[in-house]
């Protein structure tokens, strides 16, 4: 493991140095904070295994260059081989750096420094009748060359992909994310599951999305409001909603996961788990921003790839039985529906 002598994961790198406001150091005490309580959750359902715990650091906080096309460290922890879940990770990473000419052409980004944290997990249970899920809540700052902010955004969201559908739990899952938005703008959830459809799919395949939904957003830009952003948020109603959003991840996902665990499964259904895995995996290295932004920013590779499953199938043209469970979540995948 490498030492961390400079870099302090409850701060933002020392490197940068304070925020005249304040508030990236708020942010980065928040995630640090959901973190432990989601890793304790998931524990706590699993029974048997625990969290790894592997801090990081690249550039000036690892006693490398000042120029390295990336700062700052993180906390990878990871689940595998337990009762409930056969693998799965909850990261968070606080990272700056320089925008580089590849950031500006691949992804849009003009400004000269960057700073960039955020909480990310993959979960993926062993059991196929327990749903995988994912979630992520980022905050992002772009500086000019006199270090002054000139852009900032939140993006965040929750989703499930489960194998065999169930829909008290789909109800469920996107009914704690509704509850947690409406207070903010009723307008807020029916937006932000509509993105998450749109935006969580295998085009290449046509309109077949990796699971059955939750909420996305991205770019949410305090003070702006448009056809992505219904409501325009000042910077503290912004943190107040990322809050409220991601502290609903616990009761949305951990009561489907006591509920489904202990349920009998056969090799059969195993197959198909792992043929549905295969969409996961080409979902995140084809399609996902946030894969190709880590990969693209000097990221670290076995943080951001590990929301790959350990074990996936990748059969030509494999086709379900028509009229079967495996075909109904299919057509959940390809039909998206109302589910709150």
């Amino acid at each position: 493991m490498m030492e961390m002598k400079a870099f302090k994961l409850a701060e933002v790198p020392a490197e940068m140095g304070p925020s005249a406001d304040g508030f990236r150091e708020r942010w980065c005490a928040f995630i640090l904070s959901l973190q432990n309580n989601i890793c304790a959750a998931l524990e706590k359902v699993d029974g048997l295994a625990r969290f790894t715990d592997e801090q990081w650091a690249r550039g000036a906080e690892a006693g490398q260059s000042k120029e390295s096309p990336g700062q700052g460290g993180g906390r990878t922890r990871i689940i595998t081989s337990g009762h409930v879940f056969e693998k799965g990770g909850v990261n968070t990473s606080i990272v700056h750096g320089q925008v580089t000419e590849a950031m500006r052409q691949g992804l849009g980004m003009d400004g000269d420094r960057w700073f960039a944290a955020g909480i990310s997990l993959v979960i993926h249970p062993a059991n196929p009748f327990v749903a995988t899920t994912h979630a992520n809540w980022r905050y992002f700052e772009l500086y000019d060359a006199d270090g002054r902010v000139i852009q900032r955004w939140f993006g965040g969201g929750a989703d499930l992909t489960p194998y065999y559908l169930f829909e008290q739990d789909a109800r469920h899952f996107h009914g704690c994310f509704k509850t947690a938005m409406d207070p903010f703008g009723s307008q807020l959830y029916p937006a932000y599951k509509n993105w998450c459809d749109q935006y969580f799919n295998n085009k290449h395949r046509g309109f077949e999305m990796r699971g059955i939904g939750g909420v996305f957003y991205d770019h949410l830009v305090p003070g702006q409001s448009g056809q992505e952003h219904p409501v325009a948020f000042s910077l503290e109603k912004a943190f107040d909603f990322q809050r409220a959003v991601a502290e609903q991840f616990i009761p949305a996902y951990i009561p489907i996961v006591e509920k489904r665990a202990a349920t009998p499964f056969t090799e059969k259904n195993t197959y198909w788990q792992q043929i549905r895995r295969g969409r996961y995996v080409e979902f995140n290295l084809i399609h996902d921003r946030g894969t190709l932004f880590g990969l693209k920013t000097n990221g670290r590779t076995e943080s951001i790839l590990m929301s790959l499953p350990p074990q996936v199938r990748f059969d030509y043209n494999f086709q379900p039985e028509p009229g079967s469970e495996e075909q109904k979540l299919l057509d959940a995948c390809r039909h998206p529906k109302d589910w709150a």
